[in-house]
């Protein structure tokens, strides 16, 4: 092995700092209470999780992302006992990242960070409005990425041969 004096420099550390967590919006309607709505039988839960992420203007490196979380509860017969809606969003500083790796990091790892405290939330929101409390199973966002990613390019597919025949 011949050595060229020269040594790899190595890879600058990733930094990830949360600078700021809020709340953005945030709604919950209690259904079974406007509408005097007797339930003893076990609700049915649905849960739908978005995502967004941006770079901040005029920050460097600073980014800030979101869960959007919509939860709504039925009863068997399908009427709504409660409609919760939350959008709760981090800042976060984050360096040394390549970009073709941000997006990814972005909507992985952010989440992640913001996930705890998003399922303290629901739990306290629907306990205060006169549920049982709701503990939100752990989200997987390497999955959820993975079939955005999935959706997209499926989308783009059924897009490209549309518009090839347009011209």
């Amino acid at each position: 092995m011949a050595e060229t004096g020269e040594t790899a420099a190595p890879a600058a550390e990733v930094k990830m700092q949360v600078l700021g967590q809020f709340v953005r919006d945030m709604s919950f309607e209690n259904i079974l209470a406007q509408k005097g709505i007797k339930s003893e039988s076990r609700p049915n839960i649905s849960v739908q999780v978005a995502l967004d992420a941006k770079k901040r203007d005029g920050a460097e490196n600073q980014f800030e992302v979101a869960i959007k979380l919509n939860v709504k509860s039925e009863t068997e017969t399908g009427e709504t006992l409660f409609i919760l809606e939350l959008d709760y969003a981090g800042i976060f500083l984050i360096e040394n990242v390549p970009d073709a790796q941000m997006h990814p990091f972005l909507m992985i790892e952010c989440p992640r960070m913001l996930f705890p405290f998003t399922r303290r939330i629901v739990h306290d929101l629907t306990r205060d409005g006169g549920f049982p409390p709701l503990n939100l199973d752990t989200i997987d966002f390497v999955a959820l990425y993975r079939q955005d990613m999935q959706r997209r390019a499926e989308a783009a597919q059924a897009a490209a041969p549309a518009a090839a025949t347009v011209n």
